[in-house]
């Protein structure tokens, strides 16, 4: 291990700083899973549009997008925070309101209350393995900050971010991301524009020009958006993969669920979506400035601690690697919130325990105790994974490409096409993941790109054929008004968030759902979750639609 210099004190003080803010959060956790979660649905615009912010401003659009500069041209690495913010104001305009005036908890709770049983528990684990990629990639990034940093082994820095990441994940969940955000991704912002001011502004021993002049021309003209021998089809992949795909994303829909309403959820993704493309500029140059610095045989996932240790003055370099590191456990920790309340809501809660096991939904503190258990395990595999195969610039793209391939026309579908039903989900889930996973083997590499583009029109053009092909048999309409039924909170703490959705829907005096329409995997709001039981093809019922 090398001697503690300047740089290694100031990031000591800033994790330092970054525990003791999370786990003090955790006083206003109260015992409850839902405050754990989502914050109690209380946070104000301020900390919604900052945590977005932080989501996205994470090891793989900063850390990452300089190594895939380093390695490929600008835009290679542009894509991922142009993509990041693209789907940030996309989410604000279509999808934040409707959402956040569900009252959900998790997202695979939007495809158990359009859809049952069968899509919530194949998003929940498409979900899972998605993010479970996404926090490996951001600890991997906190672990080469630390290599580099420390001299210490990949191994020991990866160990570290992970302990700090579950510490205070664990005490203050959700409500440590929002205070610890507050100072964590504004710092990482000003550093990126400074340090790149720095270059730019001729403060450095080599002029602009020089350092712009010395990149190849393809580096820097926009051949990587129009030439496929440079890597556009890529390119357009990811920008749609994080564009488009992102709005599945587990820790973004939890920030717009724990918006106090749907009016601050919408603004809060307008400014998350802003701050990120404020991003694209300072953090994509600096991969070309790496160019001109360092060696050609550079590890380009070194290329920002490097220059920032190396190349750039102490404050400036060390605010840098402070911002990486923040972002990266920032991201890591809404990774693993998330997904340690998908397994313990979603999976264990309502499909074994109620579903298959017949048992009552859990109350609000069994919650928060299953979410904080679940977070080791899952720390566990993300920890693993990231030091097995340690490539941020590469996971971010890899995450979301497996969403947007099945998930996402099941969640736009379901919100805005009355026709949606349970089969075109489950199908469109099922088909478009596999087929994602098999261009990945048979695609040639030259036409690489396209195994990101193909399989989501494929999903909608098979959810929209089998929605219209059963609709006799699952009306659609059964469940679209869930989009706008809040269920008592004491039925979402449950897990039972439609038990009350068929009798209020009736007494409303709308038409057009069976009367006995049921089955949590059915299209109507019966069986478990809305009284009645479907009454196989009798009069005004449709048959369950069992897992």
């Amino acid at each position: 291990m090398a001697e503690i210099d300047g740089f290694g004190a100031a990031i000591i003080l800033f994790i330092i700083l970054t525990l003791v803010v999370g786990v003090l959060s955790g006083r206003l956790i109260k015992q409850s899973g839902k405050r754990l979660i989502v914050a109690g649905k209380s946070l104000p615009l301020a900390m919604v549009g900052t945590m977005l912010a932080a989501q996205a401003v994470d090891g793989n659009s900063s850390l990452g997008n300089v190594a895939l500069v380093f390695e490929f041209g600008f835009w290679a690495g542009a894509v991922v925070p142009i993509g990041l913010g693209v789907c940030l104001l996309i989410t604000a305009t279509f999808y934040a309101k409707p959402l956040n005036k569900m009252q959900m908890i998790t997202l695979p709770d939007f495809y158990y209350r359009r859809y049952g049983n069968a899509a919530e528990g194949i998003s929940g684990v498409l979900m899972i393995i998605s993010f479970t990629v996404l926090v490996a990639g951001n600890l991997a990034a906190s672990g080469f900050i630390l290599e580099i940093v420390f001299g210490i082994d990949f191994f020991w820095g990866i160990l570290f971010s992970a302990l700090v990441v579950v510490a205070y994940t664990c005490a203050g969940g959700l409500f440590a991301s929002a205070y610890t955000n507050l100072f964590q991704v504004y710092l990482a912002i000003a550093a990126f524009w400074v340090g790149f001011l720095y270059f730019a502004g001729g403060f450095a021993d080599a002029p602009w020009a020089v350092i712009y002049a010395n990149a190849p021309p393809e580096f820097l003209d926009l051949s990587g958006l129009f030439d496929i021998g440079n890597g556009a089809l890529i390119n357009w992949g990811a920008i749609l993969a994080l564009g488009l795909g992102d709005i599945v994303a587990l820790d973004f829909m939890e920030r717009v669920f724990a918006s106090k309403n749907p009016k601050t959820a919408r603004r809060g993704a307008y400014m998350g979506g802003a701050l990120t493309l404020f991003t694209v500029v300072p953090t994509s140059m600096l991969g070309i400035v790496a160019l001109y610095y360092l060696p050609g045989d550079t590890d380009p996932g070194f290329a920002l601690p490097l220059l920032s240790t190396m190349h750039m003055p102490f404050a400036v370099g060390a605010a840098i690697l402070m911002g990486v590191i923040g972002a990266s456990m920032s991201t890591a920790s809404g990774g693993l919130l998330a997904i340690s309340s998908v397994v313990s809501r979603n999976l264990v809660t309502r499909i074994i325990r109620r579903r298959w096991l017949g048992k009552p939904g859990t109350s609000d503190q069994s919650l928060l105790w299953m979410t904080r258990v679940t977070l080791f395990p899952m720390i566990v595999a993300g920890t693993t994974l990231g030091y097995l195969v340690p490539n941020p610039g590469v996971y971010l793209v890899l995450a979301f490409d497996i969403m947007f391939a099945g998930a996402f026309a099941p969640l736009t579908l379901g919100l805005f096409w009355k026709k949606a039903n349970m089969p075109a989900a489950v199908a469109s889930l099922l088909i478009a993941s596999f087929l994602r996973l098999s261009f990945f083997f048979t695609m040639p590499a030259e036409w690489a790109g396209l195994d990101t583009m193909i399989p989501p029109v494929v999903s909608f053009v098979v959810f929209i054929t089998v929605a219209l092909a059963t609709q006799n048999r699952y009306p659609g309409k059964a469940r679209h008004d869930v989009r706008d039924y809040v269920p008592p909170e004491e039925d979402v703490i449950a897990g039972e968030d439609l038990r009350h959705f068929r009798e209020d829907f009736m007494s409303s005096g709308l038409e057009g759902v069976p009367q006995d329409s049921g089955g949590d995997d059915g299209e109507g709001a019966g069986g478990k979750d809305g009284g009645a039981k479907g009454v196989g093809n009798a009069p005004g019922g449709v048959p369950n639609a069992g897992a």
